[in-house]
């Protein structure tokens, strides 16, 4: 299993190469064309994605080489493998089909988020981070996702499917970061994925959108501050 999540990670950060020019769904695969919908981030978030796979392929490289048969390491990986498995043919599915995109990314945000639980407490810069940052931009990106899909299939306006996907963000985000308290990881990139949001609604995007990623932004912050105030040994 080290060595099938190295490679899956290795394959995952090789997947934009087959599919270059991606940028997003295509306004035209919706039956109502999403052209600058609200709850799409500004395009820079998307540059998180060169950090995440550069430090994904280190927490494989790491796994293999110093925690092969670590006993701690063991719980995380197949749920990590299944996620970064499917991620490899994400892109492509995603030109075809943003409903079936939709459900693979639920599904590798399943995966994530199960590994990040189940990341060892150790060694938090080569597991717990990586694999928390992963599982963030996944819970910010499948909620982003659905709210583009509510918006896309003409289930109330675009600002409506925004506000449920910022929502859906934020308690999904609240619930796993007190699952697992001071695991900084996931939030740091929800709040970098709804300051993306922000952003893209300035200067005259919705206000209750903006005010809503807004406010996401100060509630994880103050919630994280929190947990490393009761705990700084528990960050990862």
């Amino acid at each position: 299993m080290p060595y099938l999540v190295l490679l899956a990670a290795l394959l995952f950060a090789a997947a934009p190469l087959a599919t270059p020019g991606f940028g997003g769904y295509a306004p035209d695969q919706f039956p109502v064309p999403q052209v600058d919908p609200p709850v799409q981030p500004a395009g820079y978030a998307f540059a998180i994605w060169g950090l995440l796979y550069l430090w994904l392929i280190a927490h494989g490289a790491y796994g293999v080489w110093a925690r092969r048969d670590a006993p701690d390491w063991a719980p995380m990986r197949a749920p990590l493998f299944f996620s970064l498995a499917l991620g490899v043919g994400w892109l492509w599915v995603a030109q075809q089909s943003p409903v079936v995109a939709t459900l693979m990314i639920w599904l590798m945000w399943f995966g994530a988020v199960l590994a990040w639980l189940r990341a060892p407490a150790r060694d938090a810069w080569w597991a717990l981070v990586p694999v928390g940052l992963y599982a963030g931009w996944l819970t910010a990106a499948s909620s982003v996702s659905i709210g583009l899909l509510l918006g896309g299939f003409g289930v109330g306006t675009g600002i409506l499917a925004a506000v449920i996907a910022l929502i859906l963000a934020l308690m999904l985000s609240i619930g796993l970061m007190l699952s697992r308290p001071g695991a900084l990881g996931l939030p740091v990139a929800v709040i970098w994925a709804l300051v993306a949001i922000a952003v893209s609604n300035l200067p005259d995007g919705p206000a209750v959108v903006l005010a809503l990623a807004a406010g996401g932004v100060l509630i994880l912050a103050v919630l994280a501050i929190k947990q490393l105030a009761d705990g700084p040994r528990r960050i990862g």
